[in-house]
């Protein structure tokens, strides 16, 4: 066994006219020979290098050229196809392994299974203040400060991304154990990071992206938690049993359908469920805000446009919505302020779904099956000449209307029971009750938001309420809110006379301050929320209070 070692180690040296002056080993196959000297001025790298070998077996060759002479050295890689894989497939893997020994970040220092350094690089030697080769076979521990290689080598358990002082400096490090033939032959340490602060800024770059990925995956799960039918649609009353026979008697035909009604009513919620209805339900309906299409982008964006169609167009050019919406439902929200000019391009691909790409020639045939929706009056607008009336025509194959909250007063109970169970299952917290005086109260407003309105202020309501169940007090409508009960004013304060505006200021906090105190039984917290400041500032006013 040792002869077979000996025979697959060899040194080579020869002079600057390639004569052999020392052969031992493998080196003294002429065959070998050759190629070594073949191959020379290919590897060669300032006078060192490195080269792959294939003869009988495989070889790896470092050589180094001095002023009168070249020295081989060569070793087998039977053991090792890898090594000899990758110095036979890079010419410059001596560079390589040159920079892996002298980087900062990738160099190692290197102890054997005692934990006595074999090997430190220079990098870390000028570190250290050592001299070249002072360390090595010394214990680890007495060279390298609070270093845990030898803890390593123990317990054959790698350490990655740990802190390490080393001369009042923190070093991220890593500690990783070498194995052969299933034993711990040694470990090598290296610096990964020069300061934690890289680390941290890694740190919070990877939660930024997982914070986002997060973010799209809840807007995913939004959306298809958005495709609904019916059973979304809360209430008893006849009104909205009437809406949800219509619903159920229009959502199987292939004709355009135009949802009426007045601003949160749900128009959206309804086209969900005329599309998850319809035989087109498999495919996912798709989406247009005719409000927000700008005029300057209106074709790209409803018709597509090919490659190159314009500057900035993708390469592969880029489907519109009329494209993606083929075989599936298209829905225009808000088509009632849509502008005049964009109108006019949507007559032709509605009465036909007929269209061309931006850029392109070729007539493109979309199966859509189109459903609308506005809170306008269409037919106020079309007497002023704000819409089409023959594109009236097309998007009201049939007209469902939706019924404001007021013509169905006796869904918000269920509706608000629907919204409390919401709130809590999105934050995580238990359903709040309701008072019995909350439903009589809420039926009183006008609610001219409707559903939508009463949502909000179901959800506000229930980040005020402190106790198990919310009440008529918890609901604080803003003051500019129409329908809804106008807050307190507060009481006009004259300024003494000679006196300033800073001094009337303070006078009116004073009393504003007062009252809030005596309405909520000097409860701060109450008085802070309901006045718009801080505790802070609070506790800071009341000394001036008396």
């Amino acid at each position: 066994m040792k002869r077979k070692n000996m025979s697959a180690f060899g040194v080579l040296i020869v002079d600057l006219h390639g004569r052999v002056s020392c052969a031992t080993g493998v080196a003294n196959r002429l065959e070998i020979q050759r190629q070594l000297l073949k191959d020379l001025p290919t590897h060669r790298t300032d006078g060192t290098g490195m080269m792959a070998l294939e003869s009988e077996e495989k070889l790896i060759a470092i050589f180094r050229a001095a002023d009168d002479a070249t020295v081989f050295f060569l070793q087998s890689t039977e053991d090792e196809p890898t090594l000899f894989e990758f110095v036979a497939s890079v010419d410059f893997a001596f560079a390589i392994f040159t920079y892996l020994l002298n980087s900062p970040y990738a160099a190692m220092v290197v102890v054997d299974r005692e934990a006595r350094v074999r090997y430190i690089p220079p990098v870390h030697e000028a570190f250290f203040g050592i001299r070249h080769g002072e360390a090595v076979g010394k214990p680890v521990t007495r060279v390298i400060e609070n270093t845990n290689l030898h803890e390593v080598v123990r317990t054959s358990k790698a350490e990655i991304g740990k802190l390490q002082t080393m001369g009042g400096v923190t070093r991220v490090v890593s500690r990783i154990p070498i194995l052969h033939a299933g034993h711990t032959v040694g470990a090598i340490g290296q610096v990964m990071f020069k300061e934690p602060e890289t680390v941290h800024d890694l740190s919070k770059e990877v939660t930024k992206l997982r914070s986002e990925v997060t973010f799209y995956r809840n807007e995913l799960s939004g959306m298809k938690r958005r495709s609904f039918g019916l059973e979304q649609m809360v209430g008893k009353s006849e009104a909205i049993q009437q809406l949800k026979a219509d619903i159920i008697k229009v959502a199987p035909l292939n004709v355009p359908v135009l949802i009426v009604g007045e601003s949160g009513t749900g128009k959206e919620l309804a086209s969900h469920a005329l599309h998850s209805l319809s035989p087109r339900h498999e495919s996912p309906m798709v989406f247009v805000n005719a409000a927000a299409l700008p005029s300057g982008l209106v074709e790209s964006e409803l018709f597509g446009y090919e490659a190159g169609a314009f500057t900035g167009a993708e390469k592969k050019g880029r489907k519109g919505k009329f494209e993606l919406a083929d075989r599936s439902s298209l829905f225009f929200d808000e088509i009632g302020d849509m502008p005049p000019e964009i109108q006019v391009k949507l007559l032709r691909v509605l009465q036909d779904g007929v269209f061309e790409r931006v850029g392109g020639d070729r007539a493109r045939h979309s199966d859509f099956r189109l459903i609308c929706a506005s809170n306008r009056n269409f037919q106020q607008m079309i007497t002023a000449g704000d819409f089409r009336l023959d594109l009236y025509y097309r998007i009201s194959g049939v007209t469902i209307r939706m019924p404001s909250l007021r013509e169905r007063l006796e869904d918000i109970p269920e509706l608000v029971e629907k919204f409390l169970s919401a709130f809590a299952a999105r934050h995580g917290m238990a359903t709040k009750g309701v008072d019995r005086r909350v439903h009589g109260y809420l039926r009183e407003l006008p609610w001219p938001g409707n559903v939508r309105q009463l949502l909000h202020e179901v959800e506000k309501a229930a980040i005020f309420c402190e106790g198990p169940e919310i009440t008529v007090e918890n609901f604080r409508p803003h003051p500019m809110q129409s329908g809804m009960p106008d807050a307190p004013v507060p009481p006009r304060i004259s300024a003494p006379p000679g006196g300033t505006l800073q001094d009337a200021v303070a006078d009116v906090e004073r009393v504003m301050i007062r009252e809030a105190l005596l309405r909520h039984k000097g409860n701060k917290k109450k008085v802070a929320e309901e006045l718009g400041i801080s505790r802070a500032y609070l506790y800071k006013k009341l000394p001036d209070l008396g």
